[in-house]
């Protein structure tokens, strides 16, 4: 798209803090800030193909595991609460803020809350480059998820802090999905007979 039309698609279908914090402003612009919409379409937009990868590797590593859990249907619905209170968070955490949030990311954190929760001791292969060279080794998904909190926390905290520095990464949706799944899960989960 050309770049007026990209950014007035952001806008309408990524999630704008400030269109619902302030519906005024919103509607004095020309658009509708009384629409949830962008809560569930901005999970489905991407700003780049490094950032649609990512996430698409993220999920089919964690995610796999647990839609076993729920089943296809219920792991959608679970997928799209996680990232609709993802969302929220974020606006929640960035009042004032005129910047789309586009991507998976938060929806993605609430499906690593729910694997944390029911696969806690399944390893996870993580590489760390030395140097030239890779080096694999692995770690129980309760370590790597735990230390992937952190860092969206001490992150998350920082961007409150000094917002600049947030480097245009929704933190706090991360943090809120992450939370979501963890507390949520169990209710999609299928209940198996004994």
């Amino acid at each position: 798209l050309p770049r007026p039309a990209l950014e007035h698609f952001l806008r309408v279908f990524g999630v704008v803090p400030a269109w619902f914090v302030d519906p005024a402003w919103a509607r004095e612009l020309g658009y509708s800030a009384s629409c949830c919409l962008p809560l569930v379409t901005s999970v489905f937009l991407h700003g780049g193909w490094l950032h649609l990868i990512s996430n698409m590797w993220a999920l089919w590593i964690f995610g796999d595991n647990v839609e076993d859990r729920m089943g296809p249907v219920r792991f959608l619905l679970f997928y799209l609460a996680c990232g609709v209170i993802s969302g929220v968070v974020h606006i929640a955490t960035n009042l004032d803020s005129t910047v789309p949030t586009i991507g998976a990311s938060g929806a993605i954190a609430g499906v690593l809350g729910a694997y944390l929760v029911l696969f806690p001791l399944a390893r996870v292969v993580v590489v760390v480059p030395l140097l030239f060279w890779p080096f694999f080794f692995e770690l129980p998904a309760m370590v790597y998820l735990g230390v992937w909190f952190l860092m969206q926390f001490f992150s998350g905290t920082l961007a409150l802090a000094a917002p600049q520095a947030a480097g245009g990464i929704a933190w706090w949706a991360h943090i809120g999905g992450f939370a979501a799944g963890i507390l949520s899960h169990r209710a999609f989960l299928i209940h198996r007979p004994a």
